[in-house]
C-alpha cells in the first residue's frame, strides 16, 4: 500500500509538532500492519525516527502552546475569572479593560487563547442542564415580546405580555402600547383573572420595572412592583446575571405567538387586537398538545388550577399610574375592562389615562381631553354625547345660520315652511 504524503500533516517549526493525528495513525499503520522498521517510516514521512519512536509508544494528544505569555496575566486571573462571564467571555472586551485600568501590556491573542476555554466550559455546561421542571402552582415565567403589526391606520409596534404557568405551560398574552410599569401590573392583574388565581413565585428577567440596577446578585426590588408583589402575595424572582435561559418556559411562549398567531393576521384596532388574542389563546394554543409535555396546557392546568393562590375576591391594586391607550374606531379607551369615551377627533391616536381619586382622567399630549367617573363594575361602557360627531355637526350649524324660531320642530323632523293662513284661503276658492 502506497502512502500519499500530502495527506499527512507536517510542521517545521517543532519536533513534538510535526506530525499530526493524521500522520501519527499512519505512523502506527505502517509499524504494525506493513513492519516497517523505524528508520524507513522516518525516512517516508520525514521525520525524525525519535518522533517516530515517540508516537509508536505515546498515545496521540493534541500539540497546545507552551504557556510562556500566559505569565503576563498572573496577576489579573481574579480579574479574569469574575469578568469574563460579565461580558460574555469576549476577549476583546477583557483586553480593552485590561490595558486600559489594569496596566496590562501584553497582546490581544494572549487574553483571547486564555478567554476560549472558558467560553467552551460555559456552552459544554449549559448544553448539559436539565431541564427546571416546577410542581403544580409553583412557578409562572413572566417575559415580553415586541412585534409589528398591521392595523387599519397603517403598522405598528406593539409590546406582547407574556405569563406562561410553567406545570401546565398555559400562557396568557396581553397586547400593550409600551412596557411601562403600569401596563406591566395591569397586564399581571389581567392574567391573574384569566386564570382565577396565580402561583406562589413568579420569574423575572432583570427589566427595570421590576428592580433597579446596581443590585448584583441580590435584586434591589422596585418599590411600587415590591408594593404590587405584596399585595397580591407572590414572591418575585428574577434570573441570575447572564442566565436568561432559566426563564424558558415564557420564552417559548412568546416565540410561539410570533409563529402561530401574528402571521398574517390584520386588526382594526388595539380591541380587535386583544379580542382576536383571547379566541386564539383559547381556541388554539390552550388546546395544543405542548412539543415538551405532550399534553394539552388546557388539560394539565385542571391539574394545576386547585393549587393556585386564588385572586377572585382581592380588589385591584390600586396605584396612581398613566397607561397609554391608542383610541379605537369607536372612540372608547379602555381601563380594567371598562370603556370610556374621548373626543371622536382622537381616533387613532395615543392618550394617557389615569385613575384619581374615583374619577377615570383622559389626557392628549397633556391637555385634559375627558374626565369620567370611574366604574365600579366590570365591562361597564361610559360614553358622554359630546365626544361623538353628531354634536360637533350641529354645533356647527348653529354657528353658521340664523336661530330657529322657538316654536320650530324638533331637529329630527324635517324643517317645515310655516305661512299665513290666508294663503290657504285663496286655494280654497274665497271666503267661507
Amino acid at each position: 500500500m502506497t502512502t500519499d504524503l500530502a495527506m499527512i500533516p507536517v510542521d517545521a517549526h517543532r519536533e513534538d509538532r510535526m506530525v499530526g493525528e493524521e500522520g501519527w495513525q499512519e505512523i502506527r499503520r505502517l509499524a504494525t500492519e506493513q513492519r516497517w522498521s523505524v528508520s524507513r517510516i522516518a525516512r517516508t514521512l520525514e521525520v525524525d525516527r525519535k518522533t517516530v519512536r515517540k508516537w509508536l509508544h505515546e498515545p496521540w494528544k493534541p500539540y497546545q502552546r507552551a504557556p510562556q505569555e500566559t505569565t503576563l496575566l498572573t496577576t489579573h486571573l481574579d480579574f479574569l475569572r469574575r469578568r469574563a462571564p460579565e461580558v460574555q467571555y469576549s476577549g476583546r472586551i477583557l483586553f480593552q479593560e485590561l490595558h486600559r485600568q489594569h496596566g496590562y501590556q501584553g497582546s490581544y491573542d494572549t487574553v483571547k487563547r486564555f478567554v476560549q476555554p472558558l467560553r467552551v466550559q460555559r456552552l459544554q455546561a449549559e448544553r448539559a442542564t436539565v431541564r427546571f421542571e416546577t410542581e403544580p402552582g409553583h412557578q409562572s415565567q413572566i417575559d415580553w415580546g415586541q412585534a409589528r403589526v398591521t392595523l387599519r391606520a397603517g403598522l405598528v409596534v406593539r409590546h406582547f405580555f407574556v405569563l406562561t404557568l410553567g406545570f401546565s405551560r398555559r400562557g396568557f398574552y396581553d397586547a400593550c402600547v409600551n412596557e411601562s410599569l403600569g401596563s406591566l401590573l395591569e397586564a399581571h392583574e389581567h392574567a391573574f383573572e384569566y386564570f382565577g388565581g396565580h402561583t406562589r413565585e413568579h420569574l423575572y428577567d432583570r427589566m427595570r420595572t421590576v428592580c433597579l440596577p446596581g443590585g448584583g446578585e441580590r435584586p434591589r426590588w422596585h418599590p411600587t412592583f415590591e408594593a404590587f408583589a405584596r399585595h397580591w402575595s407572590f414572591e418575585p424572582r428574577v434570573c441570575q446575571p447572564y442566565r436568561a435561559r432559566t426563564k424558558g418556559k415564557v420564552e417559548s411562549g412568546v416565540r410561539y405567538l410570533k409563529v402561530n398567531f401574528l402571521p398574517g393576521r390584520t386588526f382594526q384596532d388595539d380591541v380587535d387586537l386583544q379580542e382576536q388574542l383571547q379566541v386564539w389563546m383559547h381556541d388554539i394554543a390552550d388546546t395544543r398538545i405542548h412539543g415538551t409535555t405532550h399534553q394539552r396546557p388546557l388539560d394539565r392546568f385542571r391539574e394545576e388550577a386547585p393549587l393556585l393562590i386564588p385572586t377572585t375576591t382581592q380588589p385591584s391594586f390600586r396605584v396612581e399610574s398613566t397607561w397609554p391607550r391608542t383610541v379605537a374606531t369607536d372612540y372608547l379607551v379602555s381601563l380594567d375592562t371598562n370603556r370610556y369615551s374621548v373626543p371622536f377627533t382622537l381616533i387613532g391616536q395615543t392618550v394617557d389615562v389615569t385613575r384619581r381619586n374615583g374619577q377615570i382622567l383622559i389626557h392628549h399630549r397633556g391637555h385634559l381631553v375627558a374626565t369620567h367617573p370611574e366604574c365600579t363594575g366590570r365591562h361597564q361602557l361610559l360614553v358622554l354625547p359630546t365626544h361623538g360627531p353628531g354634536p360637533v355637526a350641529r354645533n356647527a350649524r348653529q354657528r353658521y345660520s340664523s336661530p330657529p324660531p322657538l316654536h320650530a320642530a324638533p331637529e329630527r323632523f324635517p324643517d317645515v315652511e310655516i305661512r299665513d293662513l290666508e294663503v290657504y284661503s285663496g286655494v280654497a276658492g274665497g271666503d267661507r
